[in-house]
Order: C-alpha cells, then structure tokens, then sequence
C-alpha cells in the first residue's frame, strides 16, 4: 500500500534539491511568500556603513537581508573592514563566513537573547547594528540595561504580503516573526497542523494566534528545519 503524501508549506523559498529529496519521501514542499524585503537606506545610513569600513568597529547581525546590504556597500570600497562581528547563527553566519574573514566572527547565537548575552560577556563598549524596520526588541533591550550603546542602522524593510491558503497543510514552517503576523492576518488553521518554527522569538509569535502543536528547530538553519518537519511527520502519521 502506498504511503499518504506529506503535505508542508514553507513560508520561505526552499532549494530544488529540497524538494526532489522530500519527494522521493512522499513528501510534497510548497511555497508562499508572506513577507517580502526591499533595500531601505537613508542617506545617513549609507554614508556610516562606508565611514565604519575604514574604521575598527563591533557590528551586529541577525537577519541573512542586512548582511547582503552592508556586505555591498562595503565592498564598493575595495577594503576588508576591521569590524568584530556579532551573528545569529544558521544562514547568516554561513553568509558572513563567505564574504569576511572567519576571524572577524566573535560570537554566535540561534536566538537574540543568548546572542546579547555573549556581547555582555565579551565588555563590548558600544556596537552598530544592522537591521530591518520591524526588528525585535530583545538584543537592543537587553544590551541597553547593560549600558552598552547601541547603535541602530535600518538598512531594509519588511513588507507583508499575507496570502489565503486554501490547501490543506500536515505543517507549515515559519522563519520570522513577521511571516506569522502575515500569515494569520487572513488564515485560520485546522487542529491537526503543526507549526514549526525557527527559533524561540518566531515560537513565540505563533503562540499569539494559535494553540496548534509547535515544534521549534534545535539551529536557525532552514535545511535544518525542513529535516526536522520532514522526521516529525513522518514518525507521527
């Protein structure tokens, strides 16, 4: 007897290796877009990040959209800057560990919290951070009680783009607290659904929709949680 097919829906886009590998599992991936990022930098901004690649500096990364955005500027002025690089780990870290030096990268984390915490730890005097227009609170929050200054660049925007599904999903995965916001603006979900999310902070916006099954990814990797759906759902058809 043949399995039933697995039905995901990843609110990402996901490789075609992905998806030819879930296929041969009787596992069909889909895609929908619930957010959308475009570049937005002030002026001030631009002309900073090219003043802060001539300069020794600690900046902070925590989403894959703004290492893209100051990796280009930067490298507009021919130099390797002297920075001390902060970063979640997964996509991003892969991203800076391709465009800088391995060297430069002075702390990891899968979550703001731990990654502001290492920061403390480190006595870093003051940081540069490198973010999007709707961005958490926790690392900004938690470094300003320690009375560490905390300098904020926006240098994108976040756009959602909710879409009603209209088949009916085994899971879904959520990678950002902005794409749950969007995606329960104009859904409701079935009981059975399980959600699953990349961290912690994503974890947490969904428990403000739903009381559906969350199974949260154990690194902010997105093959990694496709893995982890993919086994989840499998051992409990």
């Amino acid at each position: 007897m043949e399995n039933k097919l697995i039905n995901i829906l990843s609110t990402r886009p996901l490789s075609d290796t992905l998806i030819t590998n879930a296929a041969k599992e009787n596992v069909v991936l889909d895609f929908i877009a619930f957010i959308s990022t475009q570049k937005l930098i002030a002026p001030e901004t631009f002309h900073k990040i090219r003043e802060l690649s001539l300069q020794k500096a600690t900046v902070v990364f925590t989403s894959m959209n703004a290492v893209e955005i100051v990796a280009a500027i930067v490298a507009d002025m021919q130099v390797v800057p002297d920075w001390k690089i902060y970063c979640m780990g997964g996509t991003t870290l892969s991203l800076i560990k391709n465009i800088w030096s391995n060297n430069q990268i002075k702390g990891t984390a899968k979550n703001a919290t731990t990654l502001a915490e290492k920061i403390i730890a480190d006595k870093v005097d003051a940081i540069h951070f490198f973010c999007g227009n709707i961005r958490r609170e926790e690392l900004p929050t938690i470094l300003k009680k320690a009375n560490i200054e905390v300098n904020e660049w926006i240098v994108y925007e976040t756009i959602l783009t909710p879409s009603a599904i209209e088949k009916s999903y085994d899971g879904i995965l959520f990678f950002s607290p902005s794409a749950v916001e969007s995606f329960f603006s104009v859904n409701q979900l079935k009981g059975k659904t399980v959600l699953f999310a990349i961290g912690t902070t994503t974890e947490n916006a969904i428990k403000k929709f739903t009381k559906n099954k969350i199974v949260t990814g154990d690194f902010p990797e997105k093959e990694e949680l496709v893995n982890k759906a993919i086994q989840y759902l499998q051992s409990n058809r």
